[in-house]
Protein backbone atom coordinates (compact mmCIF):
# COMPACT_ATOMS: atom_id res chain seq x y z
CA UNK A 1 0.00 0.00 0.00
CA UNK A 2 2.83 2.17 -0.02
CA UNK A 3 3.16 2.12 -3.47
CA UNK A 4 -0.68 3.13 -3.91
CA UNK A 5 -0.22 5.72 -1.36
CA UNK A 6 2.82 7.38 -3.54
CA UNK A 7 1.07 6.68 -6.90
CA UNK A 8 -1.99 8.90 -5.09
CA UNK A 9 -0.25 11.71 -4.09
CA UNK A 10 2.02 12.11 -7.33
CA UNK A 11 -1.51 11.99 -9.20
CA UNK A 12 -2.82 14.66 -6.96
CA UNK A 13 0.11 17.13 -7.32
CA UNK A 14 0.48 16.79 -11.21
CA UNK A 15 -3.30 18.01 -11.16
CA UNK A 16 -4.56 14.87 -11.88
CA UNK A 17 -9.06 14.54 -10.41
CA UNK A 18 -9.07 12.66 -7.32
CA UNK A 19 -11.61 10.35 -8.54
CA UNK A 20 -8.99 9.37 -11.26
CA UNK A 21 -6.21 9.25 -9.48
CA UNK A 22 -7.63 7.10 -6.63
CA UNK A 23 -8.70 4.52 -9.69
CA UNK A 24 -5.35 4.93 -11.01
CA UNK A 25 -3.48 4.29 -7.64
CA UNK A 26 -5.38 1.81 -6.67
CA UNK A 27 -5.04 -0.36 -10.04
CA UNK A 28 -1.21 -0.09 -8.95
CA UNK A 29 -2.23 -2.55 -5.80
CA UNK A 30 -3.40 -5.35 -8.38
CA UNK A 31 -0.28 -4.89 -10.89
CA UNK A 32 2.00 -4.87 -7.72
CA UNK A 33 0.45 -8.28 -6.78
CA UNK A 34 -0.33 -10.46 -10.08
CA UNK A 35 -1.99 -13.34 -8.34
CA UNK A 36 -4.78 -10.99 -7.56
CA UNK A 37 -7.52 -11.36 -10.66
CA UNK A 38 -7.79 -8.21 -12.55
CA UNK A 39 -11.19 -8.27 -13.12
CA UNK A 40 -11.51 -8.07 -9.73
CA UNK A 41 -10.71 -4.80 -9.76
CA UNK A 42 -13.27 -3.60 -12.72
CA UNK A 43 -15.87 -5.25 -10.42
CA UNK A 44 -15.28 -3.38 -7.13
CA UNK A 45 -16.55 0.27 -8.21
CA UNK A 46 -19.76 -1.66 -9.03
CA UNK A 47 -20.15 -3.64 -5.74
CA UNK A 48 -18.96 -0.68 -3.60
CA UNK A 49 -21.84 1.40 -4.83
CA UNK A 50 -24.03 -1.83 -4.06
CA UNK A 51 -24.84 -0.82 -0.37
CA UNK A 52 -28.69 0.43 0.31
CA UNK A 53 -27.55 2.82 2.78
CA UNK A 54 -25.20 5.11 0.10
CA UNK A 55 -28.76 6.06 -1.37
CA UNK A 56 -28.87 8.64 1.39
CA UNK A 57 -26.06 10.42 0.08
CA UNK A 58 -27.57 11.67 -3.70
CA UNK A 59 -31.12 12.15 -1.92
CA UNK A 60 -30.09 14.02 1.03
CA UNK A 61 -27.71 16.02 -1.76
CA UNK A 62 -30.60 16.77 -3.92
CA UNK A 63 -32.85 17.72 -0.86
CA UNK A 64 -30.17 20.25 0.54
CA UNK A 65 -30.46 21.95 -3.10
CA UNK A 66 -33.95 21.97 -3.10
CA UNK A 67 -34.46 23.60 0.10
CA UNK A 68 -31.83 26.40 -1.03
CA UNK A 69 -34.18 27.16 -3.72
CA UNK A 70 -37.55 27.01 -2.00
CA UNK A 71 -36.71 30.27 -0.10
CA UNK A 72 -35.86 28.67 2.96
CA UNK A 73 -32.00 30.35 2.89
CA UNK A 74 -33.40 34.08 2.88
CA UNK A 75 -35.90 33.19 5.82
CA UNK A 76 -33.19 31.62 7.73
CA UNK A 77 -31.09 34.72 7.26
CA UNK A 78 -33.76 37.35 8.83
CA UNK A 79 -34.06 34.95 11.67
CA UNK A 80 -30.59 34.98 12.27
CA UNK A 81 -30.38 38.54 11.86
CA UNK A 82 -33.27 38.86 14.37
CA UNK A 83 -31.58 36.23 17.21
CA UNK A 84 -28.42 37.90 17.59
CA UNK A 85 -27.98 41.29 15.00
CA UNK A 86 -28.03 43.10 18.22
CA UNK A 87 -24.57 41.67 19.45
CA UNK A 88 -20.91 43.18 19.43
CA UNK A 89 -19.84 41.95 15.72
CA UNK A 90 -23.65 41.46 14.72
CA UNK A 91 -22.71 40.11 11.71
CA UNK A 92 -20.01 37.75 11.94
CA UNK A 93 -23.00 36.41 14.96
CA UNK A 94 -25.28 36.25 11.96
CA UNK A 95 -22.78 34.01 10.03
CA UNK A 96 -22.05 31.62 13.13
CA UNK A 97 -26.04 31.04 13.71
CA UNK A 98 -26.89 31.37 9.92
CA UNK A 99 -24.59 27.50 9.48
CA UNK A 100 -25.76 26.78 12.43
CA UNK A 101 -29.45 26.86 11.36
CA UNK A 102 -28.19 26.01 6.99
CA UNK A 103 -26.94 22.23 8.59
CA UNK A 104 -30.33 21.01 8.50
CA UNK A 105 -30.69 22.35 5.39
CA UNK A 106 -27.52 21.80 2.87
CA UNK A 107 -25.25 19.58 5.04
CA UNK A 108 -22.64 21.18 3.17
CA UNK A 109 -20.13 23.24 4.32
CA UNK A 110 -18.78 24.26 1.17
CA UNK A 111 -22.39 24.82 0.14
CA UNK A 112 -22.52 26.91 3.18
CA UNK A 113 -19.06 28.94 2.68
CA UNK A 114 -19.99 30.24 -1.19
CA UNK A 115 -23.71 30.65 -0.39
CA UNK A 116 -22.62 32.90 2.90
CA UNK A 117 -19.98 34.99 1.35
CA UNK A 118 -22.16 36.06 -1.78
CA UNK A 119 -24.94 36.73 0.42
CA UNK A 120 -23.24 38.06 4.13
CA UNK A 121 -20.22 39.42 2.26
CA UNK A 122 -20.98 42.76 0.79
CA UNK A 123 -22.81 43.61 3.81
CA UNK A 124 -19.97 42.56 6.30
CA UNK A 125 -17.64 44.72 3.75
CA UNK A 126 -19.71 47.97 3.79
CA UNK A 127 -20.21 47.69 7.46
CA UNK A 128 -16.37 47.91 7.86
CA UNK A 129 -15.15 44.25 8.51
CA UNK A 130 -11.95 43.51 6.79
CA UNK A 131 -12.22 41.33 4.10
CA UNK A 132 -9.79 38.70 5.36
CA UNK A 133 -11.83 38.53 9.06
CA UNK A 134 -15.29 38.30 6.86
CA UNK A 135 -13.43 35.52 4.89
CA UNK A 136 -12.23 33.65 8.01
CA UNK A 137 -15.57 34.24 10.22
CA UNK A 138 -17.33 32.15 7.28
CA UNK A 139 -15.28 29.84 6.53
CA UNK A 140 -14.93 28.71 9.88
CA UNK A 141 -18.13 28.83 11.17
CA UNK A 142 -19.71 26.62 7.09
CA UNK A 143 -18.15 23.12 9.74
CA UNK A 144 -20.97 23.61 12.10
CA UNK A 145 -22.98 22.78 8.59
CA UNK A 146 -21.45 19.23 8.16
CA UNK A 147 -21.96 18.10 11.92
CA UNK A 148 -25.81 19.10 11.76
CA UNK A 149 -27.70 16.22 10.42
CA UNK A 150 -28.14 15.51 7.70
CA UNK A 151 -23.97 15.95 6.63
CA UNK A 152 -22.95 14.17 4.07
CA UNK A 153 -19.50 13.12 5.61
CA UNK A 154 -21.80 10.88 8.68
CA UNK A 155 -23.18 9.07 5.98
CA UNK A 156 -20.37 8.12 4.60
CA UNK A 157 -18.08 7.25 7.55
CA UNK A 158 -21.69 5.66 8.68
CA UNK A 159 -21.94 3.56 6.26
CA UNK A 160 -18.22 3.01 5.11
CA UNK A 161 -17.58 1.97 9.03
CA UNK A 162 -21.00 0.18 9.10
CA UNK A 163 -21.77 2.85 12.36
CA UNK A 164 -25.52 3.67 12.98
CA UNK A 165 -26.13 6.75 11.19
CA UNK A 166 -28.79 7.92 13.29
CA UNK A 167 -26.68 7.60 16.14
CA UNK A 168 -24.23 9.64 14.48
CA UNK A 169 -26.87 12.03 13.37
CA UNK A 170 -27.86 12.68 17.45
CA UNK A 171 -24.05 12.78 18.38
CA UNK A 172 -23.69 15.27 15.33
CA UNK A 173 -26.89 17.86 16.30
CA UNK A 174 -24.77 18.30 20.13
CA UNK A 175 -21.15 18.65 18.11
CA UNK A 176 -22.68 21.83 15.86
CA UNK A 177 -24.08 23.36 19.21
CA UNK A 178 -21.26 23.24 20.85
CA UNK A 179 -19.15 24.67 17.89
CA UNK A 180 -22.06 27.01 17.23
CA UNK A 181 -21.08 28.29 21.22
CA UNK A 182 -17.56 28.53 20.86
CA UNK A 183 -17.45 30.55 17.69
CA UNK A 184 -19.66 33.06 19.11
CA UNK A 185 -17.57 33.70 22.10
CA UNK A 186 -14.49 33.68 19.36
CA UNK A 187 -16.49 36.18 17.47
CA UNK A 188 -17.75 38.32 20.94
CA UNK A 189 -14.06 38.34 22.07
CA UNK A 190 -12.39 39.02 18.39
CA UNK A 191 -15.40 41.95 17.63
CA UNK A 192 -14.56 43.46 21.23
CA UNK A 193 -11.14 43.93 20.62
CA UNK A 194 -11.49 44.84 17.24
CA UNK A 195 -14.38 47.33 18.04
CA UNK A 196 -17.17 46.16 15.78
CA UNK A 197 -20.44 46.83 15.92
CA UNK A 198 -23.93 45.49 16.03
CA UNK A 199 -26.04 44.98 12.89
CA UNK A 200 -28.91 45.83 14.62
CA UNK A 201 -28.85 49.08 16.45
CA UNK A 202 -31.88 47.15 19.10
CA UNK A 203 -32.78 43.65 20.42
CA UNK A 204 -35.66 42.20 18.71
CA UNK A 205 -38.45 41.89 20.33
CA UNK A 206 -40.39 38.47 21.10
CA UNK A 207 -43.03 39.46 18.41
CA UNK A 208 -40.69 39.87 15.66
CA UNK A 209 -38.72 36.72 16.77
CA UNK A 210 -42.01 34.79 17.26
CA UNK A 211 -43.11 35.74 13.50
CA UNK A 212 -39.44 34.82 12.24
CA UNK A 213 -40.07 31.62 13.65
CA UNK A 214 -43.30 30.85 12.31
CA UNK A 215 -41.81 31.34 8.74
CA UNK A 216 -38.62 29.18 9.30
CA UNK A 217 -40.68 26.23 11.23
CA UNK A 218 -40.62 24.04 8.23
CA UNK A 219 -36.85 24.28 8.40
CA UNK A 220 -35.54 24.46 11.86
CA UNK A 221 -38.06 21.12 12.64
CA UNK A 222 -36.56 19.36 9.75
CA UNK A 223 -33.54 17.75 11.31
CA UNK A 224 -35.75 16.48 14.60
CA UNK A 225 -38.04 15.19 12.04
CA UNK A 226 -34.96 13.31 10.44
CA UNK A 227 -34.03 11.60 13.83
CA UNK A 228 -37.12 10.86 15.57
CA UNK A 229 -38.01 9.23 12.10
CA UNK A 230 -35.16 7.12 12.30
CA UNK A 231 -35.30 6.53 16.17
CA UNK A 232 -38.48 4.84 15.69
CA UNK A 233 -37.96 3.05 12.57
CA UNK A 234 -40.13 4.76 10.47
CA UNK A 235 -37.27 4.97 7.71
CA UNK A 236 -34.13 3.88 7.54
CA UNK A 237 -31.39 6.02 6.80
CA UNK A 238 -32.03 5.88 3.22
CA UNK A 239 -35.72 6.01 3.45
CA UNK A 240 -35.51 8.96 5.20
CA UNK A 241 -33.35 10.48 2.31
CA UNK A 242 -36.56 9.94 0.00
CA UNK A 243 -38.79 11.72 3.07
CA UNK A 244 -36.14 14.51 2.78
CA UNK A 245 -37.05 15.45 -1.03
CA UNK A 246 -40.53 15.35 -0.95
CA UNK A 247 -40.28 17.24 2.59
CA UNK A 248 -38.35 19.92 0.20
CA UNK A 249 -41.03 19.69 -2.53
CA UNK A 250 -44.23 20.00 -0.45
CA UNK A 251 -42.44 23.07 1.39
CA UNK A 252 -41.05 24.41 -2.06
CA UNK A 253 -44.20 24.36 -4.20
CA UNK A 254 -47.03 24.70 -1.13
CA UNK A 255 -45.62 26.42 1.37
CA UNK A 256 -43.36 28.91 0.64
CA UNK A 257 -44.47 28.60 -3.08
CA UNK A 258 -41.40 29.87 -4.18
CA UNK A 259 -40.55 26.42 -6.08
CA UNK A 260 -41.44 26.19 -9.89
CA UNK A 261 -41.22 24.03 -12.62
CA UNK A 262 -38.45 25.53 -14.10
CA UNK A 263 -35.87 26.29 -10.60
CA UNK A 264 -37.03 22.42 -10.34
CA UNK A 265 -35.21 21.71 -13.20
CA UNK A 266 -32.62 23.78 -12.47
CA UNK A 267 -31.87 22.53 -8.83
CA UNK A 268 -31.89 18.34 -10.65
CA UNK A 269 -29.23 19.83 -12.67
CA UNK A 270 -27.43 21.39 -9.92
CA UNK A 271 -27.99 18.41 -7.64
CA UNK A 272 -26.59 15.38 -10.60
CA UNK A 273 -23.14 17.17 -10.82
CA UNK A 274 -22.55 17.22 -7.08
CA UNK A 275 -23.65 13.57 -6.99
CA UNK A 276 -21.86 12.68 -9.72
CA UNK A 277 -18.45 14.02 -8.62
CA UNK A 278 -19.19 12.12 -4.77
CA UNK A 279 -20.69 8.85 -6.37
CA UNK A 280 -17.82 8.31 -8.90
CA UNK A 281 -15.42 8.75 -5.50
CA UNK A 282 -17.36 6.59 -3.95
CA UNK A 283 -17.12 3.68 -6.49
CA UNK A 284 -13.43 4.37 -6.86
CA UNK A 285 -12.56 3.76 -3.51
CA UNK A 286 -13.38 0.83 -3.47
CA UNK A 287 -10.29 -0.33 -5.57
CA UNK A 288 -8.34 1.48 -3.08
CA UNK A 289 -9.15 0.31 0.21
CA UNK A 290 -8.94 -3.60 -1.81
CA UNK A 291 -5.55 -3.86 -0.65
CA UNK A 292 -5.59 -2.42 3.32
CA UNK A 293 -7.24 -5.58 4.64
CA UNK A 294 -4.78 -7.92 2.68
CA UNK A 295 -1.77 -6.10 3.91
CA UNK A 296 -3.02 -5.35 7.60
CA UNK A 297 -2.98 -1.87 7.43
CA UNK A 298 -4.78 -1.23 10.24
CA UNK A 299 -2.74 -3.86 12.57
CA UNK A 300 0.44 -1.95 11.25
CA UNK A 301 -0.72 1.24 12.53
CA UNK A 302 -2.04 0.19 15.86
CA UNK A 303 0.98 -2.14 16.38
CA UNK A 304 3.03 1.11 15.28
CA UNK A 305 0.88 3.99 17.44
CA UNK A 306 1.23 1.28 21.13
CA UNK A 307 5.12 1.52 20.35
CA UNK A 308 5.13 4.86 20.64
CA UNK A 309 2.73 4.98 23.39
CA UNK A 310 -0.60 3.29 24.72
CA UNK A 311 -2.23 6.45 26.44
CA UNK A 312 -5.93 6.79 24.67
CA UNK A 313 -5.35 10.76 24.73
CA UNK A 314 -2.12 10.39 23.29
CA UNK A 315 -3.28 8.64 20.53
CA UNK A 316 -5.88 11.01 19.62
CA UNK A 317 -3.90 13.20 19.53
CA UNK A 318 -1.57 11.71 17.10
CA UNK A 319 -4.62 10.99 14.66
CA UNK A 320 -5.96 14.10 14.98
CA UNK A 321 -2.69 15.31 13.75
CA UNK A 322 -3.09 12.65 11.26
CA UNK A 323 -6.53 13.88 9.78
CA UNK A 324 -5.41 17.61 10.11
CA UNK A 325 -2.66 16.97 7.40
CA UNK A 326 -4.51 14.56 5.20
CA UNK A 327 -7.51 17.04 5.53
CA UNK A 328 -4.80 19.82 3.99
CA UNK A 329 -4.34 17.87 0.69
CA UNK A 330 -7.22 15.83 0.28
CA UNK A 331 -11.39 16.81 -0.39
CA UNK A 332 -13.41 15.52 3.04
CA UNK A 333 -15.57 12.84 1.60
CA UNK A 334 -11.98 11.10 0.44
CA UNK A 335 -10.25 11.23 3.43
CA UNK A 336 -13.21 9.78 5.39
CA UNK A 337 -13.61 6.87 2.33
CA UNK A 338 -10.06 5.99 2.66
CA UNK A 339 -8.95 6.76 5.96
CA UNK A 340 -12.32 4.99 7.78
CA UNK A 341 -11.62 1.17 6.88
CA UNK A 342 -7.59 1.79 8.57
CA UNK A 343 -8.41 4.23 11.51
CA UNK A 344 -11.88 2.58 12.77
CA UNK A 345 -10.28 -0.35 14.15
CA UNK A 346 -7.76 0.82 14.97
CA UNK A 347 -9.43 3.09 17.86
CA UNK A 348 -12.14 0.65 18.63
CA UNK A 349 -8.93 -1.41 19.92
CA UNK A 350 -7.72 1.77 22.00
CA UNK A 351 -11.86 1.90 23.66
CA UNK A 352 -12.63 4.73 21.84
CA UNK A 353 -16.72 4.91 20.82
CA UNK A 354 -16.68 4.76 16.93
CA UNK A 355 -19.69 7.24 17.50
CA UNK A 356 -17.38 9.83 18.91
CA UNK A 357 -14.96 9.02 16.62
CA UNK A 358 -17.07 10.14 13.69
CA UNK A 359 -18.02 13.32 14.90
CA UNK A 360 -14.46 14.01 15.28
CA UNK A 361 -13.41 12.76 12.00
CA UNK A 362 -16.24 14.70 10.06
CA UNK A 363 -14.78 17.93 12.29
CA UNK A 364 -11.69 17.93 11.72
CA UNK A 365 -10.98 16.40 8.04
CA UNK A 366 -13.43 19.27 7.31
CA UNK A 367 -11.63 21.92 8.65
CA UNK A 368 -9.22 21.13 5.21
CA UNK A 369 -11.59 23.05 3.06
CA UNK A 370 -10.41 25.71 4.91
CA UNK A 371 -6.64 25.59 5.16
CA UNK A 372 -3.44 25.21 2.30
CA UNK A 373 -3.00 24.15 -0.13
CA UNK A 374 -5.77 22.33 -1.27
CA UNK A 375 -8.82 24.13 0.45
CA UNK A 376 -11.60 24.10 -1.59
CA UNK A 377 -14.19 26.57 0.56
CA UNK A 378 -11.06 28.59 1.44
CA UNK A 379 -10.26 29.70 -2.26
CA UNK A 380 -14.18 30.13 -3.09
CA UNK A 381 -14.56 32.32 -0.17
CA UNK A 382 -11.41 34.56 -0.99
CA UNK A 383 -12.39 34.38 -4.58
CA UNK A 384 -16.18 35.93 -4.26
CA UNK A 385 -14.51 38.27 -1.44
CA UNK A 386 -11.50 39.72 -3.45
CA UNK A 387 -9.16 39.04 -0.22
CA UNK A 388 -5.66 38.11 -0.10
CA UNK A 389 -4.31 34.75 0.89
CA UNK A 390 -1.85 36.44 3.75
CA UNK A 391 -4.90 38.39 5.17
CA UNK A 392 -7.43 35.29 5.39
CA UNK A 393 -4.32 33.09 6.91
CA UNK A 394 -4.13 36.04 9.46
CA UNK A 395 -7.55 36.24 10.56
CA UNK A 396 -8.60 32.73 10.77
CA UNK A 397 -5.93 32.11 13.34
CA UNK A 398 -8.04 32.76 16.52
CA UNK A 399 -11.69 30.58 14.53
CA UNK A 400 -8.20 27.83 13.67
CA UNK A 401 -7.47 27.71 17.67
CA UNK A 402 -11.14 27.51 18.33
CA UNK A 403 -11.83 24.88 16.48
CA UNK A 404 -9.09 22.79 17.74
CA UNK A 405 -9.95 24.15 21.26
CA UNK A 406 -13.32 21.85 20.58
CA UNK A 407 -11.90 19.35 19.39
CA UNK A 408 -9.36 18.93 22.52
CA UNK A 409 -12.85 19.31 24.78
CA UNK A 410 -14.35 16.81 22.87
CA UNK A 411 -11.56 14.39 23.43
CA UNK A 412 -11.61 14.91 27.13
CA UNK A 413 -15.57 14.67 27.47
CA UNK A 414 -16.86 12.26 24.93
CA UNK A 415 -19.85 12.50 26.88
CA UNK A 416 -20.86 15.81 26.01
CA UNK A 417 -21.67 14.63 23.03
CA UNK A 418 -22.69 10.65 23.74
CA UNK A 419 -25.59 11.55 25.88
CA UNK A 420 -27.84 11.99 23.12
CA UNK A 421 -27.05 8.93 21.57
CA UNK A 422 -27.28 7.39 24.89
CA UNK A 423 -30.76 8.37 25.59
CA UNK A 424 -32.32 8.50 22.29
CA UNK A 425 -31.00 4.43 21.08
CA UNK A 426 -29.79 3.32 25.02
CA UNK A 427 -26.17 2.47 26.54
Amino acid sequence: MIVVLIVFVILLAVGVPVGFSIAISGFTYFFQHPELPITTAVQLPISQTQNITLLAVPLFVFAGSLMNSSGITERLIKLSMLLCGHMKGGMAQVSVVLSTLMGGVSGSSNADAAMESRILGPEMERQGYPKGYTGAVIGYTSLITCTIPPGVGMILYGTTGEVSIGRLFAAGMVAGLIMMVILMITVAITARIRGFKPAREERASFKEIIGSLRETIWALIFPILLLVGIRFGLFTPSEVGSFACVYALVVGFFVYKELNFKKLVATLKEAVVDVGAIMFMISMSGIFGYGIPFDKIPQKMTTFITGITTQPLVVMAIIVLFLVLFGMFMEGSVVILLLTPILLPMVKSFGVDPVFFGILVSTVVTMGILTPPVGVAMYTVCGVLGCTMPDYLKESIPFFIAIIAEVILLCLFPDLILWAPRLMYGG
